[in-house]
């Protein structure tokens, strides 16, 4: 019974994209593991930006940087 979790900042993924990262991986874990696509389950939460931080900064603090520069 697979359990795979996907985790990814909250602005910018769309009810589409996150439809097609669970068929997706679902589909992975048939074709390389032969697993029951009706056992596998595929959990996609979404964290705040300032909630998520890389290199000592959060990814609001990053993108506001990023934008501002261009």
């Amino acid at each position: 019974m697979p359990y795979v979790n996907i985790k990814v900042t909250r602005d910018g993924v769309t009810k589409e994209q996150k439809e097609q990262l669970i068929s997706g991986v679902t589909q992975l874990l048939v074709d390389v593991l032969g697993k029951n696509p009706k056992m596998t389950f595929v959990v996609i939460d979404e964290v705040e930006t300032d909630n998520w931080g890389i290199a000592g900064q959060s990814v609001t603090n990053l993108r506001s940087f990023a934008n501002k520069s261009e």
